[in-house]
């Protein structure tokens, strides 16, 4: 999706971090932009700095954990532009802690938001792109932890594999739309996810206790992280390129290979295996063909 300008992008999580910053570069490309995050005051901050820049944006409360408010949210995106182009799914949380510590709601929580808000952005802006005819794009913010797994951030790993999978599919159905998917994997950035138990509804009760240690170490991190603005930059080079897979700090190269290795020394062992010697069996050529080849749009 080369052309940018005169177009619309919409941004879950953009009163802050990593979706203001998309917001900034958007508007910067020429585009009208729709923020949309559960903080209102944040919000009211982020529509003034994007004003100050001479970017067109509303601002809109959206809690990405309700299909409902997502729905009252694009309304109003088309209602104010007429029509939406882009839409970043990147309004996430993070929850984390031993396996003793965590509690049903704490997964609850992180699922609805991180793993259901991707969902439902998706499927409520996919008709509407279909319905344009002009194509568009989806950007799906996952982590560095949706391709590798670091202990004690389950949670959090297991909602950021489950958007990088979303994508994969997605980018299959929707490319016959002319619409684009990509799925955003920053390592640490300079953002505010170590505080982002301050924004948890009060359905999924107070957060799990953290241990001071942990906690100072992962802000430390975070807080030295990539410049907010570098990523929002990135994700406009992405888009134009069409690219599925939207990286941030190349240094971190090693760890996906690292994990890689594990995978394919599975698959040499399974190669040698005595329990599956002469099973005959073979699997398809081509995985994709598993799943069914067309739009879920199609009707």
């Amino acid at each position: 999706m080369e052309k940018l300008e005169g177009r619309t992008a919409f941004v879950t999580g953009g009163g802050s971090g990593i979706g203001l910053s998309m917001a900034r570069s958007f508007g910067r490309a020429g585009m009208n932009v729709v923020l949309a995050d559960i903080d209102e005051s944040a919000l009211e901050v982020a529509l003034a700095d994007l004003q100050a820049r001479q970017i067109k944006a509303i601002s809109v409360k959206c809690d990405v954990a309700s299909r409902a408010s997502v729905e009252n949210a694009a309304a109003e995106a088309v209602k104010e532009f007429g029509k939406v182009h882009v839409v970043c799914n990147n309004a996430g949380v993070g929850v984390g802690g031993s396996i003793e510590e965590l509690n049903p709601k704490d997964w609850d929580w992180i699922i609805d938001v991180n793993l259901k808000g991707v969902v439902y952005g998706t499927e409520v802006f996919a008709p509407i792109m279909r319905e344009q005819g002009e194509g568009g794009h989806f950007v799906n913010t996952a982590s560095m932890a949706g391709m590798v797994s670091p202990p004690g951030m389950e949670p959090y790993n297991a909602t950021k594999f489950a958007v990088v999978a979303m994508s994969e599919g997605w980018r299959g159905q929707l490319e016959p739309l002319d619409i684009g998917v990509s799925v955003l994997c920053p390592g640490f950035v300079k953002t505010r996810i170590h505080e982002s138990s301050r924004a948890r509804q009060d359905e999924y009760g107070e957060a799990a206790p953290v241990d001071e240690g942990d906690l100072s170490g992962a802000a430390a991190f975070v807080l030295n992280g990539l410049d907010p603005d570098r990523v929002g930059e990135r994700v406009v080079e992405a888009i134009r390129n069409n690219e599925l897979y939207v990286f941030t700090h190349p240094d971190m190269r090693s760890a996906v290979e690292a994990r890689f290795a594990g995978i394919m020394e599975g698959f040499d062992k399974a190669e040698a295996s005595e329990a599956l010697a002469g099973s005959g069996h073979k699997s398809p050529e081509d995985f994709s063909s598993v799943g069914q080849r067309h739009s879920a749009l199609d009707s």
